[in-house]
């Protein structure tokens, strides 16, 4: 595993297995708690290490929390990076999106809430370091994709590659909520009716029309 400036030396040279298991339990301790609730002496002893190694594998709550959201995004930044790289058309790349959100919500729940919580945190620094974390990748990734369809002629030309991926990305964490969290899932409901969370080809269907309506 590869997290840039979050983790000591000490947690690299861990086994797989074991740095698994103590990013696990911290991802749920932060997801049911929030950053400010979450404690250290419980993530370690659910994670059955003892708190001064917890201290020596992180510099601090901080740097584990933001390890966590690094570890997290991992597999949706590589379907992210694949989709990019292929000469695909920008609806098909998005219908690979939206089919992993609902897979990757409903399985990911906690890791979700996770994301929910990170957006509203009170500290500034934390949510910069957030949100440089998640959100620049995400973004290249849409820009890029946008800006290479509107090379082949898939997007119109006088869209803003950027404010496009912006959109985007908001409707796909939107939708991402709506298969996890029980407020937004209950808003999907009131809006397009109580049987629609199950109706995964509708959603899909759906989304790729308004998304087309919109690039085309």
């Amino acid at each position: 595993m590869n997290f840039p400036a979050f983790t000591t030396a000490t947690f690299s040279k861990l086994p797989a297995a074991k740095q698994e298991r103590i990013l696990h339990t911290a991802g749920e301790e932060f997801a049911l708690r929030g950053y400010e609730a979450a404690r250290m002496a419980t993530i370690a002893e659910n994670a059955a290490v003892s708190v001064g190694a917890l201290y020596k594998y992180f510099d601090g709550k901080q740097n584990l929390y933001l390890a966590v959201i690094h570890h997290s995004v991992a597999a949706m930044e590589d379907l992210l990076t694949s989709l990019s790289r292929t000469s695909e058309d920008i609806l098909v790349k998005a219908e690979k999106i939206v089919r992993e959100i609902q897979r990757f919500s409903r399985r990911e729940r906690l890791l979700i809430k996770l994301y929910a919580g990170a957006t509203a945190e009170n500290d500034p620094v934390l949510v910069a370091r957030f949100a440089a974390e998640l959100e620049t990748v995400t973004a290249r990734i849409y820009r890029q994709a946008i800006r290479e369809a509107q090379a082949m002629g898939d997007v119109r030309a006088d869209i803003d590659a950027g404010f496009a991926a912006f959109l985007l990305n908001s409707l796909f964490m939107m939708l991402q909520f709506s298969y996890s969290n029980e407020y937004h899932m209950l808003r999907l409901k009131i809006y397009a009716g109580a049987d629609v969370p199950e109706r995964d080809d509708f959603v899909v269907e759906q989304v790729l029309k308004f998304i087309k309506s919109a690039l085309r």
